[in-house]
């Protein structure tokens, strides 16, 4: 195996390891927190949450150094400037999206912000996380779908232009 496929290996493990942790809290962490009856809710969603933040961010880290490499070394610059290949394009912005998340926002004001909402309205602040994390979850499956797709030939957009034209 070249050492693209090793990349792509670690790669795939990383958005499992990731997104699976996304659906994970989305779907059965935060509905149980809100449905429990706890004094503070947000402190144990807190608690739980920053557990996972920690692999999330490792896992973003390997997703983001595997993926470049795979455009490098495979050459697949050009995939960002053809409509077919829409999904290089959606998984650089969902990758940095949640780099920025996870990296950014979270540590220098997120984590404060929600908190101080929570002191207000626990429950409030909670449904806003968790559509905030529905959104990105859906915005991450799509974009899983796409890839898998796009890279077995499945290509939605391939009679539209060849290439787009920016600026």
């Amino acid at each position: 195996m070249d050492s693209w496929g090793y990349a792509r290996a670690l790669h795939v493990l990383g958005v499992v390891l990731w997104i699976g942790g996304v659906s994970m809290v989305t779907t059965v962490l935060i509905p149980v927190v809100r449905r429990l009856e706890e004094r503070d809710p947000m402190a144990l969603f807190d608690r739980l949450e920053r557990r996972f933040a920690r692999q999330a961010r490792w896992t973003t880290v390997l997703v983001g150094a595997t993926g470049f490499y795979l455009v490098y070394a495979l050459d697949l610059w050009h995939r960002y400037l053809e409509v077919r290949y829409w999904w290089m394009t959606a998984m650089l912005l969902v990758w940095g999206l949640f780099t920025i998340m996870l990296f950014v926002f979270e540590p220098l004001f997120l984590h404060r912000w929600f908190s101080a909402r929570a002191r207000v309205d626990a429950d409030r602040t909670l449904r806003a996380i968790e559509r905030m994390h529905w959104f990105l979850l859906a915005l991450s499956l799509v974009t899983i779908a796409g890839a898998v797709a796009g890279s077995h030939g499945v290509l939605l957009f391939a009679g539209i232009g060849a290439r787009c034209t920016y600026g």
